[in-house]
């Protein structure tokens, strides 16, 4: 029920992030989540990461009401499912096996980033005011809008997830692995709440890394050198040439990052005889570390492991930190302290014969994943069972 006086709001669609002023957009975006503030989506506009191009062509939300801009949304009509994290390949293929088209989509995310956070940046009359069933309609008419076949809002906080969630509506569930520090002085206080095996694995696993002769160092923001940045992102292409892919971020994005945000990014890079073999790229939020980006030149047993978590837990401890997200998927975090944690996505099928073949898929995949939650947390290494 809205409240008394309160209009119905309407939503705009931008086609470029320059089209909202940035004192406008960041003041509905709570502090220190880099992956939705305006510095952040204007880097991978700039560089040319998100367009029409690439199949990111932006088409970001503004809420009004009464004529005053009450909330925004960072979107993208999409021509593809790459570089989204949620995955709905199989819905798209069965489209098609039929002759409908899927794409375009409205897809309602932080690019290329499969990390909990706001999404529906509104201001608090409008998101006190709105119900889900409201907010439904008006991302189904602003999908119509854009010519899209349907909508997806993947990775919301627990804010955006009680203003999505009503009944009958298309709600996946995922799962992720994320580090709690619990007030940690050092690397040794989080290893002494694991059993003493998964403590011993450990240790052996950080000593043969520095066996091999390989060490770390660290750079912040504006002190990283531009030698050090060149050479961190030939190591990200290096994973996707790997894989035979092309990478979704380029050089210009990067350097557009540590300007944007530099108080923000933190650099790890692994030296052997002198020389820099790989390297890992975290971002800060207000409690929480996100390890986003990962590459090396050399394969050495256990770098990837030590570069990417046991230098995540390190730099999180340092900076007192309460969360590592070291990003999707990755069951193998889980023997190392990371623990399951349930991630959402909704999605609005505007084909009504799709629509309720959909929605039974995402019961029977919910059941399938809550088991697995489940599983996970009898799992957990430590000497007694940790939960989030």
């Amino acid at each position: 029920m809205a409240e008394p006086g309160f209009s119905f709001p309407h939503i705009r669609l931008c086609t470029s992030i320059h089209d909202i002023p940035r004192a406008d957009w960041d003041a509905l975006c709570p502090d220190r989540y880099p992956f939705v503030s305006h510095a952040f989506l204007q880097a991978l506009e700039d560089s040319g990461c998100t367009a029409a191009d690439t199949g990111w062509a932006p088409a970001h939300l503004t809420f009004w009401l009464d004529g005053e801009l009450a909330g925004v949304a960072p979107a993208f009509l999409k021509s593809h499912s790459m570089g989204e994290y949620v995955f709905d390949w199989a819905w798209a293929d069965a489209y098609h096996r039929y002759g409908e088209p899927y794409y375009p989509k409205l897809l309602l995310a932080a690019p290329f980033t499969p990390c909990l956070g706001p999404r529906l940046l509104l201001n608090d009359r409008l998101r006190n005011a709105v119900s889900p069933s409201q907010l439904h309609h008006l991302l189904d008419s602003a999908s119509e809008a854009a010519g899209a076949h349907s909508w997806h809002l993947l990775f919301p906080d627990a804010s955006d997830q009680r203003l999505l969630d009503q009944p009958g509506s298309l709600h996946r569930i995922g799962c992720q692995f994320h580090w709690h520090n619990r007030d940690f002085q050092s690397f040794d206080d989080f290893l002494a709440e694991l059993t003493s095996r998964k403590r011993k694995t450990i240790r052996k696993e950080r000593r043969q890394v520095v066996e091999s002769g390989v060490s770390f160092q660290r750079f912040s923001g504006s002190d990283t050198p531009d030698e050090v940045l060149r050479t961190f992102y030939q190591f990200y292409t290096a994973t996707y040439l790997k894989r035979g892919q092309r990478p979704y971020l380029n050089e210009d994005f990067f350097r557009k990052l540590w300007l944007a945000l530099p108080d923000q990014v933190h650099l790890i890079m692994a030296t052997r005889n002198g020389t820099m073999i790989a390297g890992a790229l975290f971002l800060t939020g207000e409690h929480t570390l996100y390890g986003r980006y990962w590459g090396c030149l050399e394969e050495y047993e256990f770098l990837h492991f030590e570069t990417c978590y046991y230098q995540g837990i390190e730099l999180a401890i340092e900076l007192g930190l309460a969360v590592f997200d070291a990003g999707a998927q990755g069951e193998h975090k889980l023997i190392r302290g990371f623990e399951p944690v349930t991630t959402h996505s909704w999605h609005g099928i505007h084909h009504p014969g799709f629509r309720g073949a959909i929605k039974q898929f995402t019961v029977e995949e919910a059941d399938h994943v809550r088991q697995y939650v489940d599983d996970a947390r009898l799992a957990l290494p430590y000497r007694q069972q940790k939960t989030g």
